[in-house]
């Protein structure tokens, strides 16, 4: 039998994937291939060990994914619809004059999310064209108002995204970013979504609506922090840490007598 080994690359990955055994740890956010997935759930099964979860990389890839696990920290009303038929069905649960946001799983950098005046006008669109699903669709939250949080070990920081020409808040759709206090309270929101995700560590889009709560956008392990203080090089510095910690709890946990 070989030793317990720990796995730091996508490529040591693969290349040892049919010899890994519990007991073997796998470090890093793994940037699967579609179809890769099958490995993870093998591993998982013969009790291998990964960090981040593998909860938390599963959700990351997904926003549909996102919806479905993550739903009761959402603007109430999201749905997850999978088909043409699912997307006729929710009129029974939207007003007819209910302005919505669609997007889709797997898109990015705000591309994927476009709003709509009514359920119906995105069912005009799908009776047309073949619509690409699953689709996330969330009743559109007027005058709502989009953070970003980080959070990294010790380390967390907020800070607003705004743009007054579109209803889209990214950098990348033109939108400007100013720092933010981070109350006690959105941090411990922030825990509780993370907790429930397994994220060890987040980078949370968050919708303040005008009523003062506040809802998960969208969580990841990676994102772009153009305009964050603690910056993308010392955000990757600290994740290192964390799982250099991880790698030292795992060394441990081999020596510890059961």
């Amino acid at each position: 039998m070989s030793p317990p080994r720990i796995i730091r690359s996508l490529t040591d990955f693969r290349k040892h994937y049919p010899h890994l055994t519990a007991g073997d740890l796998v470090l890093g956010y793994l940037p699967l291939r579609p179809g890769e997935e099958i490995k993870v759930v093998d591993l998982l099964a013969r009790g291998v060990r990964f960090f981040p979860p593998y909860l938390a990389q599963a959700l990351c890839r997904s926003k549909a994914a996102q919806a479905e696990v993550l739903r009761d920290f959402m603007v109430p009303g999201t749905q997850v619809v999978y088909s043409a038929a699912e997307l006729a069905g929710l009129s029974a649960r939207f007003p007819p004059d209910l302005p919505l946001v669609c997007k889709r799983a797997r898109a990015h950098l705000g591309l994927g999310v476009s709003r709509w005046p009514s359920l119906e006008s995105l069912l005009a669109l799908a009776g047309v064209r073949d619509l690409e699903y699953p689709l996330i669709i969330q009743p559109f939250v007027a005058g709502a108002r989009d953070f970003r949080a980080v959070l990294v070990g010790e380390y967390g920081e907020l800070y607003e995204r705004v743009n007054p020409y579109d209803f889209r808040q990214n950098l990348y759709q033109g939108g400007q970013a100013r720092t933010a206090v981070f109350p006690a309270a959105w941090q411990e929101f922030c825990c509780r979504v993370m907790a429930r995700g397994g994220f060890p560590y987040a980078v949370l889009d968050l919708l303040l609506a005008p009523d003062g709560s506040i809802h998960l956008s969208e969580i990841n392990l990676t994102a772009g922090l153009k305009a964050s203080r603690l910056g993308q090089a010392e955000f990757r510095r600290r994740v290192a840490l964390l799982q250099e910690e991880e790698a030292r709890r795992w060394a441990g946990s081999l020596t510890t007598p059961d």
